[in-house]
């Protein structure tokens, strides 16, 4: 009986033992991006950042990796998106007040994080979803560089690809109607044709203008710039009366103007203002345009080819169904489309939104 109860004692501790090591290596094996070693990226695996904590397609932050989300955002055939930014200790960003069209001065090892879902059920946005890519931006000895992740089938890990793809995508709307696309994800030397800013390759989305809003961090509301400067995220004397903030297009409370114009800024000015891709067309769409003939409005275009149809203008006031601007939005012709990357479909509720501000316009103010 001894010999029996002191078999089992040792078997129990050869347990508890064994255990305790196994919990001690995979607390070892845990990452954090403190750790990441910037002159070996992109890393094979998203996983290898440590960006997420748990279950990694929960898209739970780690520590220091702060969610944020721009006020009106980029619309990429109905996807749902979970962004992040994390920053090394003793670091911050910087920004000027008076440039809220222009993205924040990120310091060196700053990492953007764009997760691209969907939800099985768009009515229930929390429930089961599928991510199809994460986008990471990495800025490293003054340079950003553009990473793409592909998630697998079993949403467990997502791996590095650079060469783009169409994916099978499907998702149910809020009222219950089947959607199904080839969802396009972007090769990596896509993403410089968008984020090429004045011959730089940068960031488009966080900005002074997209960032000033609340939103909620663990049930706790608060405006993101607050929270980045109360991290030291953000570093500067900051009066947000001076920023010509953006507004969302859902937001029942903005003017028409505002909606309208705030969709045209995070959908197309970062091609259409001065300094980016498409500056030579003389069409700005960026919020702080303050000339209509820059909007678009009875402007007629430089070259658009087949882009133009059979109109004359980019804008034309009181008529939406004549305008160039409508007419590309409304297509998924290659040829005619616009923005030309990023969707294989029609934003409805973004169409609709910019024909009703057009023909809200009246003719007769504009020369």
């Amino acid at each position: 009986m001894r010999s029996f109860v002191k078999k089992s004692l040792l078997l129990c501790v050869w347990y508890f033992t064994l255990t305790s090591m196994v919990s001690c290596l995979k607390q070892s094996e845990s990452k954090n991006p403190r750790d990441i070693d910037f002159t070996k990226l992109p890393y094979k695996t998203l996983s290898e950042y440590g960006f997420f904590v748990g279950k990694m397609n929960d898209l739970q932050p780690n520590q220091k990796v702060l969610l944020y989300e721009p006020v009106s955002s980029l619309f990429t055939d109905y996807a749902f998106k979970k962004r992040f930014v994390w920053m090394p200790e003793g670091v911050s960003a910087t920004f000027d007040v008076d440039k809220s069209n222009d993205a924040l001065n990120f310091p060196d090892k700053t990492i953007l994080v764009k997760n691209f879902y969907y939800p099985e059920d768009f009515s229930k946005p929390e429930g089961s979803k599928q991510i199809v890519e994460t986008r990471l931006l990495v800025k490293n000895k003054g340079k950003w560089e553009a990473y793409p992740y592909r998630w697998n089938e079993e949403q467990t890990e997502a791996n590095y690809k650079i060469t783009g793809g169409l994916y099978d995508v499907k998702w149910k709307n809020e009222t219950g109607e089947l959607h199904k696309i080839k969802y396009a994800m972007p090769n990596k030397n896509q993403c410089k044709s968008c984020h090429s800013q004045k011959g730089t390759f940068m960031p488009i989305g966080p900005k002074l203008k997209q960032l000033n809003h609340v939103i909620s961090y663990d049930g706790v509301s608060e405006n993101q710039l607050d929270k980045w400067i109360k991290i030291k995220y953000l570093k500067g004397d900051l009066d947000k009366t001076k920023i010509h903030s953006l507004v969302s297009m859902n937001d029942t409370k903005a003017s028409l103007e505002d909606r309208a114009r705030s969709y045209l800024d995070a959908n197309c000015a970062h091609c259409h203002s001065a300094g980016s891709p498409a500056n030579t067309s003389g069409l700005r769409l960026n919020r702080e345009e303050t000339d209509p003939y820059h909007w678009g409005i009875k402007k007629s275009p430089v070259a658009a080819g087949m882009g133009a149809g059979s109109f004359l203008y980019d804008i034309y006031p009181g008529h939406s169904h004549e305008s160039i601007v409508t007419y590309r939005m409304d297509s998924v012709n290659p040829g005619i489309m616009m923005p030309e990357l990023g969707r294989v479909s029609i934003h409805k509720e973004g169409v609709a939104l910019i024909r009703e501000w057009i023909n809200s316009l009246k003719e007769g103010d504009y020369k």
